[in-house]
């Protein structure tokens, strides 16, 4: 199928409703006896569930499914008088860290340079973080495909494993590991958010972001490699968000984990 022919398709996006302060003590009980992930789409990955069935398919599977974006929220408030949460990725994975994550925790980074790994355990004092730096394009290579799966089985059970690796690689390594059912713990398919941590790239301004305009500051960070993604890809969600359906599945209001910090 086309792509063109797949946006025409029926589309499901479900939603939990979660803020960062509400899932913060989901993520934090969680626990390293069964296996889960989470996946924190952008306006790139709702695009991308339109147009790539597999792709879909994998988010559906997810665990947990945390709107990432404000503009794509204050697109659904607009379009459609929906009012949906946002918990973007970059926010959850620096609040794990700094309020949940304890020393002794085993934590996975895949993605990411060694250096930045080192600064990471470093700053929240860390013991045990186990690393694995896929090569670039390694999803199109079984072996590395494999050693990278292989890897984060080996650390298992893990309290959490960021994936952070780019869309949809880290969805696809997330089902991968889903489907043979060897890791333990929770995975969070985190994108850039290892680079914002370490400040290896800037965030925009808190201002730009309520203004749902972080697009635009990372576009003009680098222009070069984004410019397709935000100006040619990007306009259409428009119409996508116009024929989807969306549903926010309501959980139930939770305490803290009495074993975070």
């Amino acid at each position: 199928m086309s792509a063109h022919a797949a946006g025409k398709a029926a589309c499901v996006h479900r939603f939990d409703d979660f803020g960062l302060e509400d899932f913060l003590p989901v993520a934090a009980r969680f626990g390293a006896d069964r296996f889960g992930y989470v996946v924190t789409p952008n306006v790139d990955h709702l695009i991308r569930c339109h147009e790539d069935g597999h792709f879909r398919s994998l988010c559906a599977a997810a665990d947990f499914t945390l709107l990432d974006s404000r503009f794509a929220a204050r697109l659904l408030r607009l379009l459609r008088g929906l009012r949906l949460p946002v918990c973007t990725g970059s926010d959850l994975t620096a609040a794990l860290f700094a309020r949940i994550i304890r020393p002794v925790d085993r934590i996975v980074l895949v993605g990411g340079s060694g250096e930045q790994a080192e600064q990471i355990a470093c700053t929240y004092g860390l013991r045990d973080v186990r690393h694995h730096n896929p090569p670039m394009g390694f999803i199109r290579d079984p072996q590395s495909v494999h050693a990278c799966l292989a890897f984060i089985e080996q650390a298992s059970p893990f309290r959490f494993c960021f994936l952070a690796v780019g869309s949809p690689q880290q969805e696809l390594i997330a089902g991968l590991l889903r489907q043979r059912a060897a890791a333990r713990g929770l995975a969070l398919c985190v994108g850039a958010s290892l680079d914002f941590l370490t400040g290896h790239e800037r965030r925009a301004p808190r201002w730009l972001q309520l203004l749902s305009l972080e697009w635009l500051y990372r576009l003009a960070q680098n222009p070069r490699r984004l410019w397709i993604r935000y100006l040619v890809r990007g306009p259409r969600i428009f119409g996508y968000l116009r024929r989807a359906e969306v549903v926010l599945r309501k959980s139930a209001p939770s305490s803290p984990d009495p074993m975070s910090r």
